[in-house]
């Protein structure tokens, strides 16, 4: 999986600290949209969906999962970004499980696409160490080493 980041163009390592958890999930969209995946249609729709239902999309400490419906407009192809942000951000004050600084925002144009997806990208993260691993990830080499020590 993180090979397909790599090769697919799908990896974004900024330097760039956005101010909030909006302008974090904004940045984390602009790799899916520099690869016709999503319109700023799908992230607005994300950004809302956050918004209504809470920080559901920071699935353990340090990452967050950005997605919405399979059904948006805004969703233009299939695939996985992975943003990699300097420090985390919190989608909730005062509760650091609700931080992140790993980012894998979704699209897919079904949900069986979108299931797959996120079974992958599941598998991933439950590797050991691979969590802490990529939180270490300051630039492309980091990156690389990341993907020799997994094999991935």
């Amino acid at each position: 999986m993180l090979r397909y980041f790599l090769e697919n163009g799908l990896l974004n390592i900024t330097n760039q600290q956005p101010k909030d958890w909006e302008e974090a999930l904004r940045l984390s969209g602009e790799i899916m949209k520099e690869k016709g995946l999503v319109t700023d249609q799908y992230i607005d729709q994300v950004i809302s969906d956050v918004k209504e239902y809470g920080p559901y999309i920071v699935i353990v400490p340090g990452v967050a999962m950005p997605h919405s419906s399979a059904k948006n407009e805004g969703v233009l192809g299939t695939g996985i970004g992975c943003t990699i942000i300097p420090e985390t951000v919190s989608f909730e004050e005062g509760n650091p499980e609700k931080d992140a600084r790993l980012f894998f925002m979704l699209a897919a144009k079904d949900s069986e696409q979108h299931m797959q997806n996120i079974a992958n990208l599941s598998d991933m993260l439950m590797e050991d160490e691979m969590v802490e691993d990529l939180m270490g990830v300051k630039n492309l080499d980091d990156y690389k080493a990341v993907m020799e020590k997994h094999n991935m």
